[in-house]
C-alpha cells in the first residue's frame, strides 16, 4: 500500500513594512484634506462619479465641482440629486467665461455635479437652443427653475453673479439684470412688452 503524504503549502508571511520605508508623497495630504473639505461642503448625490470630475479638474487646472458653502436643505426640499443655487454657481464659474457653451460640454459638467439629465433637458426645452448655448441665458433658465416667480428668480440671479460680499446688496451691472430679466419675461409669454420696459426703466432711474 503506497501512502502519498500531502505538502501543505504554508502562507508566505505578510510583509511588513517599517516607518522609513513608506513614502508618502509631500503634497497628499492637504490634497486629501481639501478633497474631504470640498466633499462635505458639495454633498454630491455621487461622490465616486463627483470624485472623478473633481481629481480631472484638479489636475487640469480647471475650476472645480465643488459649492463655496455647505448648503442646508429646508425641510420642505428634497434631498435626492437635483439642481440647487449653489450647484448653478459652481456651473456658472465652471462656464461663463466661454460665453458660448457646446451642449455636449454642458451635459458633462451637469453630469459631474451628478445631477439629472431630464431636469437639464427640461430646462433646455424651454428656448429654441441648438448644439450650442448662451451660457447667461442657461443660468437665467436655471434660476427660473428655482424660484417661484420672475422676480424671485432674477434675486437667484443676482445672488449668483454679484460681486458684493455675502449678506450684501448682491449688485449687478443694469445692462445685465437688463438682459436677464427681458429674456425671461420673453420665455414667460405672458408679460406685454411695455410692462417689461416699464419696470426696467424703474429700476434704472433708482439705480
Amino acid at each position: 500500500v503506497l501512502v502519498t503524504e500531502r505538502k501543505q503549502t504554508m502562507p508566505l508571511p505578510e510583509t511588513i513594512f517599517c516607518a522609513q520605508q513608506i513614502k508618502i508623497p509631500p503634497e497628499l495630504p492637504d490634497i486629501l484634506k481639501q478633497f474631504t473639505k470640498a466633499a462635505i461642503r458639495t454633498q454630491p448625490y455621487d461622490v465616486l462619479q463627483w470624485a472623478a470630475a473633481y481629481f480631472s479638474a484638479l489636475s487640469k487646472g480647471e475650476p472645480l465641482p465643488v459649492k463655496e458653502r455647505l448648503e442646508i436643505p429646508l425641510a420642505t426640499e428634497k434631498t435626492d440629486a437635483a439642481l440647487t443655487l449653489g450647484l448653478l454657481k459652481v456651473l456658472h464659474k465652471q462656464l461663463s467665461p466661454k460665453g458660448v457653451v457646446n451642449v455636449a460640454e454642458l451635459k458633462e459638467r451637469w453630469k459631474h455635479l451628478c445631477l439629472p439629465e431630464e431636469q437639464l433637458e427640461a430646462i433646455l426645452q424651454l428656448d429654441n437652443f441648438g448644439e450650442e448655448v448662451e451660457w447667461m441665458k442657461v443660468l437665467a433658465l436655471g434660476c427660473s427653475v428655482l424660484g417661484e416667480s420672475l422676480l424671485s428668480s432674477m434675486k437667484h440671479a443676482c445672488e449668483i453673479l454679484t460681486e458684493d460680499p455675502d449678506g450684501g446688496a448682491a449688485r449687478v451691472p443694469f445692462e445685465t439684470f437688463s438682459f436677464l430679466y427681458s429674456y425671461l419675461a420673453s420665455i414667460d409669454g405672458e408679460i406685454p412688452e411695455e410692462e417689461t420696459e416699464a419696470f426696467l426703466c424703474g429700476i434704472k432711474e433708482q439705480a
